[in-house]
């Protein structure tokens, strides 16, 4: 396994801890160190009599460090495989010494232990269908009073919406928890969440009204509705799917691209989202994961990394978010056919099915060939190889990167979005994918 310097950095928790590792990346810090097809590993004279021990999990990009910092990768982490990819004729491969080895061994012990519990734990199937249906009933009467808020927010019209408090929103999303349905509570925020000092707030907060009200109007009428689709509108609203079950799938085997990573926090919890394109299916996926703030995700992916993997899809009407059931991580690809599309009409046309199969879907990635990045009207917007124009999103901040990385020229690119505005997450440079 191979990560190149970009790749490494996106591991980074922080600025201050790439900063940290690119100084550590230097042969003279490191005491000794050596490579297995399992595992990294290096031993950093620092400050104490002792050099810390640093060592990274290969098979799943994992790091233990000797070292007191909580962060996760360390700045020995990132310094011993950023000198691995920069000189990785330093670094002979060998037996993993015993303090590396014992921890791979336990991690993969831990693995097998987890899936054994997770198999031999019975299921009091009486007591979860009783909490199932409480929950339902939960669900049915929040959505009761969700519908008349909708609709006493038409009645009075949305010209007087901006003037409503931030307690207006709050309530009703409490409202939701109580409910049990939190997805319901995040997509109220989002409503409240309006920049109502921008022109044409009117159009973006329709449309966000109007997936609020198909969702709860759609979970009254849920038995009349397909089965897919019922799961799409449950999964909305907050309820889980067993991830266990999913994993006893058979699922897609395919050869996956990262073509993004993103990640946010809410409360406690940080939440990072991958975007993966499969290079034989056509096909993209979202995986997600959720950490408690300061842990380490279990997946560690990188945009540009390879992986020979099996992905399952979530049931729904548009098969989109996925889990993996299990991965390698490929050294490098020769030739990569990337199944482009030609300009925004096109685009357009595949969104049209999308809103048909699921109309209150989230946004979701596309490749475009010969982008180009214009400014039209005092915005920046992104210009296809006819000439037709898609405005960049108001929230993206890269991009001088990417007029750098262009150099103005039309390039192969992944955005993200819906309808009316994406925004930029990779672009092909030098038959190399480079995440901005």
């Amino acid at each position: 396994m191979q990560l190149t310097e970009d790749q490494i950095y996106t591991l980074a928790p922080d600025e201050a801890s790439k900063k940290a590792g690119r100084d550590l990346a230097n042969p003279i810090k490191w005491v000794s160190k050596g490579i297995s097809e399992e595992a990294l590993w290096g031993e950093c004279q620092g400050s104490g009599s002792k050099p810390y021990q640093t060592q990274v999990d290969l098979g799943a990009i994992a790091f233990k460090c000797s070292c007191p910092s909580r962060k996760f990768p360390c700045k020995h982490g990132l310094g011993l495989m950023l000198l691995c990819a920069r000189q990785p004729g330093l670094f002979a491969k060998s037996t993993m010494p015993a303090w590396v080895s014992d921890w791979i061994n336990k991690r993969a012990e831990k693995e097998e232990k987890k899936v054994e519990k997770a198999a031999e734990k019975p299921v009091d199937e009486n007591a979860q269908a009783k909490r199932v249906q409480a929950r339902k009933q939960k669900v049915s009467a929040g959505i009761a009073e969700l519908m008349v808020w909708i609709k006493d927010i038409v009645r009075g019209g949305i010209l007087t919406v901006p003037e409503k408090t931030p307690a207006y929103w709050d309530n009703m999303a409490r409202r939701m928890v109580d409910a049990q349905a939190s997805g319901l509570a995040g997509m109220v925020r989002n409503l409240g969440a309006t920049n109502f000092w921008n022109d044409g707030w009117q159009s973006g907060f329709i449309d966000k009204l109007l997936q609020l009200y198909l969702v709860a109007a759609g979970y009254n009428n849920i038995q009349n509705i397909d089965p897919d689709l019922q799961q799409d509108l449950c999964t909305v609203i907050g309820f889980t799917t067993n991830q266990e079950e999913l994993r006893a799938q058979t699922g897609v085997r395919d050869t996956w691209l990262v073509i993004g990573k993103e990640s946010h926090d809410e409360q406690q919890l940080t939440i990072e989202q991958n975007w993966l394109y499969g290079l034989k299916t056509n096909s993209y996926a979202l995986v997600l994961q959720f950490t408690v703030k300061g842990q380490f995700p279990p997946l560690n992916f990188s945009p540009g990394m390879y992986l020979d993997a099996t992905l399952v899809y979530f049931p729904s009407a548009l098969p989109y978010r996925a889990i993996v059931k299990d991965y390698n991580i490929i050294r490098q690809i020769d030739n990569v056919n990337i199944k482009t599309f030609t300009g925004w009409q096109q685009v357009a046309g595949y969104e049209t099915i999308l809103n048909s199969r699921l109309p209150f879907r989230n946004e979701m990635p596309v490749v475009i060939a010969s982008l180009t990045p214009v400014v039209y009207q005092k915005q920046w917007w992104l210009q296809d190889s006819e000439g037709c124009l898609c405005k960049i999103s108001a929230s993206y901040t890269n991009i001088w990167q990417l007029i750098a990385i262009s150099g103005g020229d039309p390039v192969n690119m992944a955005v993200i979005g819906r309808e009316n505005e994406y925004r930029p997450i990779g672009v092909w440079h030098q038959n190399n994918y480079k995440s901005i």
